[in-house]
């Protein structure tokens, strides 16, 4: 916001009701009252007289769907958008489910969404009122994963923000931006494809952060970018940020696997238009000998996955920190069903979303299966390219699920994540098929053993043509920024992820120990004179052979303190499962001082739907 107001552009940043420092509550996320609020704020700021009656809004994750979904209402001052690491599904393509699936980000989501939920507002701005807003919001605090759990398939609850539902809602110009190692980037290429208004996209190599702070890089000059949209759109000076193409994308090249990249070795390139008119597919065929040209006679090749296939598979959602990127799959693919091409001849570069068609049978009548496509290099190292799941039970749609009878054949349809990579020669694609992906999705309640019919499967690739054009794109700026406050740290973080395996009794617990303040896990903010303490903790634990026995957990710990005032939060959370439920348990606990001031316990149970 400093830098749009140094460059002609008000900012107005808004604390959602119930959250900051505005009052009421917050129960859900996108509720109707959230976009009400949205309207009225926007129809004031047109009002001010700093303002010329033109609003923009621009948000990351939650502020990014909230754009979209607010420009669904159009408000009549709203003139553009730019919406960053969002989704235009908020079933398909959001925390809580993939494919059907249920997703451990839903506990981890909601976990961080609890405990945000139930910070106090700051006397300094409210005042002694602080006191009285801060213990309704604890009384009105909402075991967020629990809820979500209620709506295990495709519901009216999901189709409410999801404005895929109805694309010519959205009247006003909208810029998309997401990264290739966030969770969102697959709604960048459907938000070009189904809008109708004057649109552009851009994905980076970024994770799910602001393009111009971003890892891996390389960062660009984002803010230079958005200055030119606003004058655009809301200054009404044509600044030709329209012109050239609709889509860039940063094409990443083969590299060695790795937990963190500084930097993605890649290369911008860019379509006109989106879907590109000129994509050619490359369609291989699932065969005894690997990934084949021609249909084989039909196999069957059956397989069953350990349940701890999944553990090199990173964070379904990158922030940017050490470690959360998927690493060398050898291990991941040594417990599955793989399949190879030989080492190709030419490169081969990919836009777009790879697309898998098997005909297969499975002994269960709930079964997950996820794909994977990785790169293989010479010497055997394996990174994986993109990836999807699927909830057997969700074949036909996600909003009526079909049990699946054991035994009986099925063809299903399988659209992996989209993608930009250009495999380099000498190197191989592989398939990976498992039945399991533990701890991003949770286990089926059972063991599967899926029979793959060879012959009867296969890989279809959106391949991109080279481009001359592409060495001539103009660049972007180098990344810059406005003024940002001091911070101090006063502790560092403690920040690791391990995995401990027991070889007595078979479980595996992976943890992830991090913080969200910087590399510092207490930090004094020197303009407010605030100090910000904040510690998480995740462990994933599961039994090989028993999926019953997965287990997720996330504790949370939250410090504010200034002079004399003093508050902190303890939250912890923990998701388990039968045959038959989903069991959500979470404590809230909330001090001033020394002195405990709320606590709150939740033990719920929500039947299983077909997951």
């Amino acid at each position: 916001h400093h830098y749009f107001a140094g460059h002609g552009h008000a900012g107005v940043r808004v604390d959602l009701r119930g959250t900051g420092d505005s009052d009421g509550v917050l129960l859900d996320e996108y509720l109707e009252q959230e976009h009400d609020d949205a309207v009225e704020v926007i129809a004031w700021i047109a009002k001010q007289p700093w303002c010329s009656g033109r609003v923009g809004m621009i948000g990351i994750s939650w502020g990014g769907f909230n754009a979209l979904q607010v420009a669904a209402r159009r408000p009549p001052a709203l003139g553009a958008i730019i919406t960053l690491c969002s989704t235009d599904d908020r079933y398909a393509d959001d925390a809580h489910y993939m494919g059907g699936c249920l997703l451990n980000e839903n506990l981890t989501w909601g976990s961080v969404l609890l405990a945000n939920n139930a910070c106090p507002p700051d006397p300094e701005l409210v005042g002694e009122r602080w006191r009285e807003m801060w213990r309704t919001r604890l009384e009105s605090s909402v075991l967020f994963p629990a809820l979500w759990l209620e709506h295990q398939r495709r519901d009216d609850y999901w189709k409410h923000g999801s404005v895929c539902e109805d694309w010519d809602a959205i009247a006003c110009p909208v810029y998309a931006v997401g990264g290739w190692a966030d969770g969102y980037s697959n709604a960048v290429p459907r938000l070009l494809a189904g809008l109708r208004v004057p649109r552009k996209g851009l994905v980076g190599p970024w994770a799910h952060v602001f393009p111009y702070d971003a890892v891996p890089g390389p960062s660009i000059g984002f803010l230079q970018e958005a200055v030119r949209w606003w004058d655009q759109w809301l200054a009404g000076r044509e600044t030709g940020v329209m012109d050239g193409p609709m889509y860039r994308v940063w094409m990443q090249e083969s590299a060695p696997p790795q937990t963190f990249y500084q930097r993605r070795p890649g290369r911008w390139v860019a379509e006109p238009v989106w879907p590109a008119l000129d994509l050619a597919s490359r369609r291989w065929f699932l065969g005894g000998a690997g990934l084949v040209d021609a249909a084989e006679p039909e196999t069957e090749l059956a397989f069953s996955s350990p349940q701890t296939t999944g553990l090199r598979g990173g964070d379904w959602c990158g922030f940017g920190a050490q470690g959360e990127v998927p690493s060398d799959q050898r291990e991941d693919d040594g417990k599955s069903l793989c399949f190879d091409t030989p080492p190709l001849e030419e490169p081969l570069e990919m836009l777009g979303a790879p697309v898998v068609r098997l005909t297969l049978a499975v002994d269960r009548p709930v079964a997950l299966l996820c794909v994977r496509l990785c790169d293989v290099a010479p010497d055997g190292a394996s990174t994986r390219v993109s990836y999807g799941l699927l909830n057997l039970t969700h074949r036909d749609g996600h909003e009526v699920p079909r049990p699946i009878t054991p035994g009986e054949r099925m063809t299903v349809t399988l659209q992996l994540n989209d993608a930009a990579h250009a495999f380099a020669p000498g190197h191989s694609l592989r398939l990976a098929l498992s039945t399991s992906y533990w701890p991003i999705a949770w286990p089926a309640p059972e063991p599967v053993r899926i029979t793959l019919v060879v012959g009867a499967s296969e890989l279809t690739l959106p391949l991109r043509p080279p481009r001359p054009g592409d060495i001539d794109l103009p660049a972007f700026g180098l990344a810059e920024a406005g003024p940002s406050g001091d911070q101090t740290a006063l502790r560092e973080a403690e920040s690791r992820r391990t995995i401990e395996r027991d070889l007595a009794s078979g479980e595996t617990v992976y943890t992830v120990l991090s913080d969200e303040l910087g590399g510092a896990a207490l930090a004094r903010v020197e303009a407010i004179d605030l100090e910000v303490g904040y510690t998480v903790a995740r462990r994933y634990r599961i039994t090989e052979g028993d999926p019953l026995s997965a287990r997720a957990e996330v504790e949370q710990r939250i410090l504010f303190r200034r002079g004399d005032w003093s508050t902190r939060l303890v939250v912890q959370t923990r998701c388990s499962a039968t045959r038959e439920d989903f069991r959500v348990v979470g404590t809230l606990e909330a001090y001033e001082g020394e002195q405990g001031v709320f606590e709150r316990r939740w033990d719920e149970r929500i039947p299983r739907d077909g997951l």
